[in-house]
């Protein structure tokens, strides 16, 4: 079984997780297929969690190879109370079911670190930053 879009959110890379049960299907479909996970765990009353929100985005877009999973503590707490989430934004690694690193914070280069490292690590490289002067 292929992990599927979620409906409805335009263009969107990036998947809204809704309910325990959709969380550890989707973490048992990228172990199955070989991907890793990054889990973005946030609020939608946080401002910090949501000035992440395109950061995100961004880095689902350029990693295709990555399953980008968006977490709301409030709506699926039993799923942020087994990983330990204390504060917002918060950001998880996960390999073969497994977390491999957790970030947190607002932090976008750390971020990109992690899922850039993380594609590396499969033999994907990132797409060079442009960068205009």
């Amino acid at each position: 079984m292929e992990i599927q879009q979620q409906k409805g959110v335009g263009n969107s890379k990036v998947v809204k997780v809704e309910k325990e049960e959709a969380w550890d299907l989707f973490v048992n479909q990228a172990s199955n297929e070989g991907r890793s996970v990054v889990a973005h765990f946030g609020a939608s009353w946080c401002v910090t969690s949501l000035s992440m929100n395109y950061k995100f985005e961004e880095l689902a877009q350029t990693h295709p190879e990555i399953l980008f999973l968006y977490v709301d503590v409030d709506d699926v707490q039993s799923v942020s109370s087994k990983l330990g989430v204390k504060a917002m934004p918060t950001f998880f690694l996960i390999k073969d079911k497994e977390v491999v690193n957790k970030i947190v914070g607002a932090n976008p280069d750390e971020v990109k670190k992690m899922v850039d490292a993380s594609a590396e690590s499969f033999g994907v490289t990132a797409p060079p930053d442009i960068v205009v002067e």
